[in-house]
């Protein structure tokens, strides 16, 4: 039982200034795994006042110090390994192989790359007598998700760490136990008091208070499109810098001349990754309407080979994070049965012998037009929907007709026909032929998908503000 009940403000664990707590459910198991502290608005300004007081010193750190620190951080983040995977795999149902393999090493590298990009990252640029210079933007709010909860946690306090802003974190209440990890893990590698400080607690609570506080100069956060639009609501107040990693619907195009067999067997496989909870999942696979019926046999045979049970097994999918959004998964299944959509593989229900937990059953829908629920709203599970399309103007005008545009995916027999396919695509991020992930590669999205950039030097400047300075290089 993980009983973490302490904040983590100003260098030090306090008690909050209330006594309310939350039971932390395990979702492979629905018992209760441990409990946390619920913060209040009294608490957001202890860690917010302690982050102000040390910008002063630490917004005009050097490069060298900064260096030397995130090579701290990098030490005791990596002899912390194997707590964070088993924390994972407990608050949020990662499998073992995932949460060792994907989520753990993906989190570490955000501050690697930081560390590689940090010495040659030239803050200034000169325009005639003019100097540009980036400096620290201040005291950044960062409100991090559940769904990877460790690697969201990186990638913004790795950038944030990197160019001299503090913070104050509020990690998911839902998968709460790897942030409270990494608070462990920044105090012991010696990150100065005030620089980064960390309060548990809920959206109303917390995420309110930090989004909306006059002394927090920006806010970011990563969760669904409807919350994000609350974050905005409140920070509008005090015009704050508002950085949002949201929603997504991506498409999948499986162009005429690509491997179709290949093609939807490592799409479908792409999109039950932890267990379809992941924003930039290709979860609307679009395909050739003449080779449908083909394209769901494949997808049918991949889905049998999907094992799904406890996170301590050898599995493809644990379950989903919490009765919350098993119950949502469940209705937008039943609702792509009652609009018509073919029900390739899966369906309602949990799979069979997996009675205690929140696990899903795999789940394909075939014959899917793009105005069906379940091709417009993110059901953030492992359900993946397929759609026809006549021509390759058809399925491009179908890949962008969502409010979303985080990532989208191409493939293609021919590297230059993806490349020409991918340039018309509405998304921030477009991978070909399954790519792997950049971590360099800047991470955001278009239209509701949010504002700004994540990953490599991009998140460097989304921490940053402009400064001219007029006359710099006269006399």
């Amino acid at each position: 039982m993980r009983d973490y009940l302490q904040f983590y403000i100003d260098g030090a664990w306090v008690a909050p200034a209330q006594s309310r707590q939350l039971d932390v459910i395990n979702p492979a198991t629905e018992e209760v795994a441990g409990h946390i502290s619920l913060g209040s608005a009294e608490d957001v300004d202890r860690a917010v006042a302690a982050a102000r007081r040390a910008f002063g010193k630490f917004g005009h750190s050097s490069r060298a110090e900064r260096l030397d620190l995130l090579d701290a951080i990098i030490a005791a983040f990596d002899a912390r390994s194997s707590d964070f995977a088993d924390a994972i795999r407990e608050e949020m149902g990662a499998p073992v192989a995932l949460a060792t393999g994907a989520h753990v090493p993906f989190a570490l590298a955000h501050f690697q790359t930081a560390r590689q990009l940090l010495p040659d990252f030239d803050p200034t640029q000169d325009m005639g007598s003019t100097r540009l210079v980036k400096e620290p933007i201040g005291v950044v709010g960062m409100i991090t998700p559940w769904n990877w909860p460790l690697n969201q946690i990186a990638c913004k306090v790795a950038p944030a760490i990197a160019v001299g802003c503090t913070m104050v974190l509020k990690p998911s209440e839902v998968a709460p136990f790897s942030g409270q990890i990494f608070a462990e893990v920044m105090h012991a590698a010696g990150v100065p008091a005030g620089v980064f400080n960390m309060v548990q607690g809920d959206g109303p609570g917390v995420g309110a208070a930090i989004s909306s506080h006059p002394d927090v100069d920006m806010v970011s956060f990563t969760g669904s499109t409807r919350a994000g639009v609350d974050v905005a609501r409140n920070a509008a107040a005090t015009v704050k810098r508002v950085h949002q990693e949201l929603g997504g619907k991506s498409a999948n195009i499986v162009l005429e001349d690509a491997d179709l067999a290949t093609a939807v067997r490592q799409g479908v496989e792409a999109m039950m990754v932890n267990s379809g909870q992941s924003c930039n999942a290709p979860s609307r696979m679009l395909v050739p309407a003449a080779r449908m019926s083909e394209a769901k046999e494949v997808a049918r045979e991949t889905i049998a080979a999907q094992k799904v049970g406890a996170p301590t097994d050898e599995v493809n999918l644990g379950p989903v994070v919490s009765d919350v959004q098993w119950n949502r998964i469940q209705t937008l299944i039943d609702k792509g049965i009652a609009e018509g959509a073919t029900l390739v593989a899966g369906g309602p229900g949990k799979p069979e012998g997996l009675n205690q937990g929140f696990y899903v059953r795999p789940t394909v829908f075939g014959d899917v037009n793009n105005q069906m629920t379940v091709a417009r709203e993110e059901i953030f599970g492992p359900v993946l929907v397929m759609i026809g399309y006549e021509d390759e103007e058809q399925a491009i005008e179908i890949a962008n007709d969502t409010p979303y545009g985080l990532a989208g995916y191409v493939q293609s027999g021919s590297m230059e026909h993806a490349r020409d396919v991918a340039t018309r695509i509405r998304a921030g991020q477009v991978a070909l032929n399954y790519s792997p992930l950049d971590l360099n590669a800047p991470f955001g999205g278009f239209k509701q998908s949010g504002n700004g950039r994540e990953w490599g030097e991009h998140a460097f400047h989304e921490f940053m503000e402009v400064k001219a300075v007029l006359g710099y290089a006269n006399g």
